[in-house]
This record gives structure tokens, C-alpha cells and sequence, in this order.
């Protein structure tokens, strides 16, 4: 299959039970348990998203994997970028990643994203409560971080770039001495024998980032574009709107052709820099009335995010056309690519037909 583009959707491991979740939240609880019990907020607002062909799944389950890896593959996705999290040696939600190394199935490339942020009970709608602080130790700890991932860096089906290791950072701004990191772990990847890393970074200001000087190869931008009240005041009408929402006591709405008229990319030049593209969002499932939601949301709508998003890589070789699709599933922010009972496969198809080239 030929593809004008290299996406990469980044998938969320949190739909299986776990022990921290048990004593945290309750026994069995995943965020299943808040995707199912979402309300309507608002007159018109499309809630509790519900799963279609998948299901509410399990990720221990071997078939639900292979059930997922088989759907992105023949939409054109090229691999899943799982969520990883190590704090300071300790690893949480790692069974569904293990087990897909461990058992060399789906045969899917992957890589991984180092999640570096501290635990809150966001996922239970208590964001001010800390349940595992991210600390970053030293050397010692980002040694043993690197050796206990090096398997999969070794992985045939590990994702590269310039023949390396992609490796993203999702807050790299955080990592304390973040330099030394880099350079340490590009040091310890041609000790193994693997050439380097690539390094991603994801930014999350609103300001563009220029990846270089921290010794990062690439950036990506995850934030939702012109969403913010403050910056909604240069259109008076649509400031208008949202003070309306809030004196009724509504999460933030907004509307998709307003805000996700383009891919989310930083413009630096010089820099590898790649576009992010969002089908849907809604976090009322997690946060209630402090959510933000956007409404409107269509696959077709989508699927010219998307072609903006592969005309921007066209000029890049293939090796470099990485397009970042948040997210393959996280359900209780409403950002997913998996079908719905609403729009079924309408996201994916789109996604399809923007990328993967015809004939």
C-alpha cells in the first residue's frame, strides 16, 4: 500500500485494569467507566460517545489488539505510538506494550512516548490530586530507562527515521538537565548498536518551538489551535459565545470549522517539524462542565485537515512525511479515530482516501 504520508496515531494503553487504578478509583475501574457514564451538558450535545465495531474492549485481550492493528493498516495508518510512563524505575500501564513485544504480534510497527507528566486523578475528575509525581533521578535512572526498553528498540517492527529509533518526549521542557538526557541516551544507542535516536519533541505552547538547541531532531505540536478565551476576544462575537456558556454553566464549546481549519504545526525554519491532526475532541467525559468541546465535528471536515496537512509534507521525503494523528483511541477526551455508533468507520475512511495513494 502506498501512502503519501507516514502517520503515526498515538494510542493510549489505560483500557485494562490495573492495580493503582483498583486502589485509586475502585476495583476494575478503566476510563471505560468514564466514557460510559458521560451526560449531555448542553441542549444538542452529543454524549456518552459509545464504541461501534470494537467494543468496550480490553487490552489484555490478544484478538482486540490484532483487531486494532488490522483496522489501521487498511486506513493507511502506518503505526501506533503507544504511551509510555516510568517514573524514576517504575513502570504503569505497560501489560498491553509488553505483551505485543513479547509475543511479536500484531506484526504492526510501533513506537513508543515517553508520557513524562505527574499522575493526577484526571481520569476520575480530580485533577488537583497527585497520585505518582514524574521525577527524573539522573544518569543511573536514564540508564536503567534505556536498558529496559532496548528490546524494543531492537524490534523489526520499531518505527524509524534516518535508520533510527523514534522516540518521542512528551513534555521535554521538563526533563531535568534534558541535554545530558539526549545526549546520553544517543550515546548508549550507538553503544547498542542501533545508530542513535530520532528524538520528537511535543510542544505544547502556543509559541513555536525550535527543537535543535535542546538536541532534539523533530517537533510536534499537541495543543488544540485558538481555543483559548483570551485569544477568542480579537472575534468579539465568538468571545460573546463563550461568556454565554459559562454564565450557563456549560463546558467551553467550540466549533470545528472555527478552530481546526488547519493542522496544528509550528513553523520554524529549517526544522523537522510535523503537522498534528485532530478528527474530534470533547473532555466533558473526564472534566464535566470544565471540559472543552468541539462541536461539529465530520469526517469530511477531517478528511481537508488532513490534505492541507499532507500538502504541507509534500516537498519532504517519504522517510520524513510523519503526520501525527491525535488520537487512534482516547475515548473520554472524544478524540478517536475508532468507529463510533454515531459516525461508524467515517473518520478512518477519510483518513483513507487522503492517504493512501490511488492505484
Amino acid at each position: 500500500m502506498d501512502r503519501l504520508a507516514r502517520v503515526i496515531a498515538l494510542y493510549l494503553p489505560q483500557y485494562h485494569p490495573t492495580p493503582e487504578n483498583d486502589a485509586w478509583w475502585g476495583r476494575g475501574f478503566t476510563e471505560w467507566r468514564n466514557v460510559a457514564k458521560a451526560k449531555p451538558l448542553y441542549p444538542g450535545h452529543q454524549q456518552p460517545k459509545l464504541p461501534a465495531d470494537l467494543g468496550y474492549y480490553d487490552l489484555r485481550v490478544a484478538e482486540t489488539r490484532a483487531a486494532q492493528a488490522d483496522m489501521a493498516r487498511a486506513h493507511g495508518i502506518e503505526a501506533f505510538c503507544y504511551y509510555h510512563y516510568w517514573f524514576g524505575g517504575r513502570e504503569m500501564l505497560e501489560r498491553p506494550f509488553n505483551e505485543v513485544l513479547a509475543a511479536g504480534d500484531p506484526d504492526f510497527p510501533f513506537c513508543l512516548c515517553w508520557a513524562n507528566e505527574s499522575w493526577t486523578g484526571v481520569w476520575a475528575g480530580q485533577p488537583r490530586q497527585t497520585l505518582l509525581e514524574q521525577v527524573y533521578p539522573g544518569p543511573e535512572d536514564h540508564a536503567a530507562h534505556f536498558e529496559h526498553l532496548l528490546p524494543a528498540f531492537r524490534d523489526a517492527r520499531y518505527l524509524r527515521v534516518d535508520g533510527k529509533p523514534v522516540f518521542f518526549i512528551y513534555r521535554p521542557m521538563q526533563i531535568a538537565e534534558r541535554e545530558q538526557f539526549i545526549a546520553q541516551w544517543q550515546d548508549l544507542a550507538r553503544q547498542a548498536g542501533l545508530g542513535g535516536f530520532y528524538f520528537i519533541g511535543v510542544n505544547h505552547r502556543q509559541q513555536p518551538w525550535d527543537p535543535r538547541p535542546a538536541g532534539f531532531d523533530g517537533a510536534v505540536a499537541h495543543r488544540l489551535p485558538d481555543t483559548r478565551p483570551w485569544i477568542s476576544r480579537r472575534d468579539p462575537a465568538r468571545w460573546l459565545r463563550y461568556k454565554m456558556q459559562a454564565w450557563r454553566g456549560w463546558p467551553t464549546v467550540h466549533r470545528y470549522e472555527e478552530v481546526m481549519r488547519e493542522p496544528v504545526v509550528d513553523h520554524v525554519p529549517g526544522a523537522d517539524v510535523f503537522p498534528t491532526v485532530f478528527p474530534n475532541w470533547d473532555t466533558t467525559a473526564r472534566h464535566g462542565t470544565r471540559g472543552n468541546v468541539i462541536e461539529g465535528c465530520d469526517p469530511e471536515l477531517f478528511a481537508g485537515q488532513v490534505r492541507r496537512a499532507v500538502d504541507m509534507l509534500r516537498d519532504r521525503p517519504l522517510d520524513k512525511r510523519l503526520l501525527i494523528v491525535k488520537s487512534w483511541n482516547e475515548w473520554a477526551e472524544g478524540n478517536y479515530l475508532e468507529p463510533d455508533q454515531v459516525t461508524g468507520m467515517g473518520y478512518l475512511e477519510a483518513l483513507r482516501r487522503e492517504i493512501v495513494r490511488a492505484g
